[in-house]
């Protein structure tokens, strides 16, 4: 059987932003990384000025393999998903002053890897098969515990859609047609089944066709009431789901 991967999918656009102050020390962690012949992909605030140049003429003429992709969503929110991100590829998180982690002090041992990373103007998809690290699952049921603790919707809707890039993976669906016409009218069906499906994960399902009120009939026929009011309510139910299956001949 083959493994699923789990999938990281981050949805902001790639943009020239980044802040690293010491351009000196990224050059020389990213001889290293040249050295190694392996692509690299930054994820980070912001990337400007002398810095991207450097990517840039590292790219161009120093045959750097490397992408800047900035890092997805705000504030509190952008530093968990950042970590999701080193969780789940095996990194040390993102240089971050409460860890004291420093730029002087990284090493190639402290770089995540990915089976593929697949960038777009707008959507950066990082895919890894290290989902059965005691790390990956210590992550996963920490996010569960917050979900269950949580009393805001907003913040259960956020921590549900972490937990299931780290557990579940995310499926990408692409839908095509000969016009343009025919490509929203299958991608609204696609959308509305989406839809649907996770109504139901929410609110569970009953099979159609009445056949909800057949197994409930074979169960209450085995309920025995503990007093006759209480038999008397069991047949009374009993004999209106029954109905549903009588014609008048």
């Amino acid at each position: 059987m083959r493994r699923i991967q789990k999938i990281i999918k981050i949805n902001t656009p790639l943009k020239n932003h980044f802040g690293y102050k010491d351009i000196k020390l990224m050059e020389q962690r990213y001889q290293a990384v040249i050295k190694s012949g392996k692509p690299s992909v930054i994820i980070a605030e912001n990337i400007e000025g002398e810095a991207l140049s450097t990517l840039v003429i590292n790219k161009l003429h120093g045959g750097l393999k490397v992408a800047a992709v900035k890092a997805p969503g705000f504030g509190d929110r952008r530093k968990e998903m950042l970590e999701d991100i080193a969780t789940l590829t095996g990194a040390k998180y993102v240089i971050k002053d409460e860890l004291g982690i420093k730029m002087e002090n990284l090493t190639l041992d402290d770089l995540g890897t990915a089976k593929n990373v697949k960038i777009t103007k707008d959507n950066t998809t990082v895919a890894s098969e290290n989902s059965d690290s005691d790390s990956v699952k210590a992550r996963i049921k920490q996010i569960k515990s917050q979900i269950e603790t949580s009393t805001s919707d907003y913040d259960k809707k956020n921590l549900s859609e972490r937990l299931a890039k780290l557990s579940g993976g995310v499926a990408v669906l692409k839908v095509g047609g000969a016009t343009e016409v025919e490509v929203k009218e299958r991608r609204d069906r696609v959308e509305n089944v989406l839809h649907v499906t996770r109504a139901a994960i929410e609110e569970d399902i009953v099979p159609g066709g009445e056949v909800a009120f057949l197994y409930a009939l074979s169960v209450l026929d085995k309920l025995k009431g503990a007093s006759n009011e209480e038999q008397i309510g069991i047949n009374i139910i009993k004999k209106v789901l029954s109905s549903k299956f009588k014609k008048e001949v």
